[in-house]
This record gives C-alpha cells, structure tokens and sequence, in this order.
C-alpha cells in the first residue's frame, strides 16, 4: 500500500509466519529465520526472505521480532540494531515474543542508545486468533513510537491495546495470563464442587456465563466500578462475602472436594474483617494492597 511502512519479521516460527502472512496482504514484508523450513513456508506466503537479521532491518523501517526466547530477542536486537541505527531516529523495532516488562525496559534502553525506537507490543492469544485478525496487542512504549508502529500492528489485528511507557505492553500480558491461569484452578474447583452436588457442568457453566454471575460480575461490578473509584459504601458487605466463602469451605468438607485458591482466598476475607472492612462492600478487600 501506497505510503505505508516496510515491516520486517524476525522469526519465522508458526507465530512469526502468520504475522509474516497477514502483513503480506496488504504490502511488501521481508523476513528471516534460522531455519530453513520456515523460511520457505513463509516465502509461500509472499513473504521476501533476507539472508539474516540484519538484512531485513535494512529492507524494512518497522521490524517485528518474533522469537522464542528473551535471550535470542536480546541477540537479534543488537543486529538490527546496527541497520536501523543509521536513521536519524526513524528506525522502528516491535517486540512481539513474549518476554519480561524488565527485559522489555532494558531493550528500550538499549534501542534508545542507537537512536532506534522500540515499543513492546505482547499478542493477546495464540496463532488461531492472529491468523483471522480478531486477535490484540498489547502495547508499552513512548507515544510517537507507539503511534508509528501502530499502522503496521493493525494490518495484523485490529485492536491495539495501548498502556504506559515501555514494558507495559509485556506487563499488561504477563497480568492477563496470571489471571487466565488462576481462574482455571478456581473453576476447576468450582466444577468439582458442583459435581459433588449433583450440579452437571453444563449448567455450572451457563450459570458462570450470565453477565451478573460470579465470573464477570466482579470484574465489571467491583474491579471496575468500587475499586477505581474507590468506593466501597454499600453493596455488598465483606463479612456477608466471608460468610459465603465459609459455606464453601463447609460444603468442600462435606463432599470431600479439596480446595486450594478458594482456601486462599477465604484467608483474604477474614484478614479483611481484622482490617475492619466488614461493613464495607467486599471490593475493599483490594485496599489490603494499597500500602
């Protein structure tokens, strides 16, 4: 497209290739890997292959890496480096592998010595969801990186989801995740319970799914609402939120279900009511992290 930036990929795995393909529909792409196989993969998908990572860096203005560990990122940095260093500050380089916030921090720091931008840019989830574009970036970095590199991130997916300074992008990911995969244990919990009450999971999961159950309603309820606001008069109080926790546990016992995050949340709770908040709307449980 006439007026758009040249992107480059880095790492031509199943994740780079498709953002690789996806670029390629709509301009010229060049790309490299190690691996031989992959890079004839995503030549089949019109994808330029460059002799090495420097290479592409020279073909391209924004460079996507996509790579699987933080140390290959850190390497195949300082090569492109070296290319996009020349530029007065127009070269761009777009961190798409899943790394640290920290390590992200230091790539920019390492980026801003050569006069190269950097913005970190996590993908929400997996190679499906990019290949059909209804996947996300999440970004960190400084505003007119971001805004430069947000042509090229969009001819991928539509969202972007934009954050603070560098490292946000990674952080918001790592945050996301941690989320995803405790949940899991708590759902999983949640399935055994109602399984010892006679409960199918079928119905477990189309009560968790109404928009006023026990998923979503404290992210959009409390999270959201109370605790950005700092509001915690009213709604629901803490002890009655400990109650319920306690009848859980009680019912746990009584079917032989053994619990681990919802014991651990149950111990947040009554710290809660030693802190006092047991008038207050059960979201105030988050200002145990305040100090």
């Amino acid at each position: 497209m006439t007026g758009e930036p040249r992107a480059g990929v880095v790492g031509l795995g199943n994740m780079g290739c498709v953002l690789a393909a996806r670029l390629a529909r709509t301009g010229p792409v060049t790309g490299f890997d190690t691996d031989a196989d992959r890079r004839a993969e995503a030549a089949d998908h019109a994808v330029e292959i460059a002799r090495d990572a420097a290479a592409v860096a020279t073909a391209a203005d924004v460079v996507l890496l996509s790579l699987p560990r933080p140390e290959a990122s850190r390497s195949v940095l300082e090569e492109v480096l070296g290319a996009l260093g020349g530029r007065g500050g127009a070269g761009l380089v777009v961190e798409t592998s899943t790394i640290g916030p920290a390590d992200a921090r230091a790539a920019h720091a390492r980026a801003a010595e050569a006069g190269v931008g950097y913005v970190d840019a996590a993908i929400l989830s997996g190679v499906e969801q990019v290949r059909d574009g209804t996947s996300a970036f999440l970004v960190g970095g400084m505003p007119d990186d971001v805004a430069r590199a947000e042509p090229v991130l969009r001819r991928i997916c539509e969202r972007v989801l934009e954050f603070a300074g560098p490292g946000t992008g990674m952080a918001a990911k790592v945050v996301n995740n941690a989320v995803a995969h405790a949940e899991m244990v708590v759902l999983a919990e949640a399935a055994a319970l109602a399984h010892a009450e006679g409960i199918a999971l079928d119905q477990l999961c189309h009560l968790l799914e109404q928009e006023d159950a026990g998923v979503k309603r404290p992210l959009t309820g409390r999270l959201a609402g109370r605790v950005r606001d700092g509001r915690y008069d009213g709604g629901m109080p803490t002890e009655a939120a400990r109650k319920d926790s306690a009848l859980a546990l009680e019912m746990a016992r009584a079917g032989g279900v053994p619990l681990f995050a919802m014991q651990a949340a149950d111990s947040v709770y009554e710290l809660a009511l030693k802190a006092g908040l047991a008038r207050k709307d059960y979201a105030s449980i988050a200002t145990l992290w305040e100090d």
